[in-house]
């Protein structure tokens, strides 16, 4: 059988990279890391939110290759159903995939103004108002899921695909200490407790500062 890998890029700065690793670790699946460096042109133009990449996240299973992100996350929910990554219940599961969609195509005032720099720290970052707007939706969305849902996750005991969605977020957060209220800020502990989170962020800070756009405060 062919084997199963999936092709990401820098733990440090990919925020897609981290969301297609979630989903596969959250499914169970055993699979094998294939690293483009950071100095490829398409990766670091997707990493810099300059263009569109399908370098990563890219998962080849079984002779099948899906390589966007909300796409690896419905595959691997047909081929892993029990691993819960949709909620069963058909309400919850249309909310999670609103959620997961409007995280997918939105918040790019958010993502260009807080690029994910797990290094990085800049304690009272000034966030301009149209990326405070996407952090305010943000929170929202969490909180009514954590309400609605009981948490800890979004989706309530079990961490769906919504948690792999959000998971850079919640590392954008802490990087440039934005303030949030307590639901969204316990909501953060939680996901950055996550064994593979740490398992990540560990990885990300043995890996080199090669990016130098990312390296300084804007």
């Amino acid at each position: 059988m062919a084997r199963t890998t999936l092709t990401i890029s820098s733990k440090t700065y990919s925020s897609w990279s981290l969301r297609g690793w979630l989903l596969v670790r959250f499914a169970g699946l055993e699979f094998e890391e294939v690293l483009v460096p950071p100095d490829d042109a398409a990766a670091r133009a997707e990493i810099l939110l300059l263009s569109p990449s399908i370098l990563v996240p890219r998962l080849l299973h079984q002779g099948v290759t899906v390589w966007d992100t909300l796409a690896i996350a419905e595959y691997l929910n047909e081929v892993r159903p029990k691993a819960g990554l949709l909620p069963d219940d058909r309400a919850a599961r249309a909310h999670c995939r609103a959620i997961c969609g409007e995280m997918h195509s939105g918040f790019a005032a958010m993502r260009a103004a807080l690029p994910m720099n797990l290094k990085g720290h800049f304690p009272g970052f000034k966030v301009w108002s149209r990326a405070q707007a996407d952090i305010d939706r943000i929170a929202q969305i969490w909180t009514e899921c954590l309400t609605q849902y009981g948490g800890p996750y979004l989706f309530g005991a079990t961490r769906t695909m919504a948690d792999a969605m959000y998971a850079p977020v919640v590392t954008r957060f802490v990087t440039y200490g934005v303030m949030l209220d307590p639901a969204p800020v316990e909501y953060c502990k939680q996901i950055l407790a996550m064994p593979e989170l740490q398992e990540w962020i560990a990885a990300a800070k043995k890996e080199p500062d090669e990016i130098s756009e990312l390296e300084v405060e804007f």
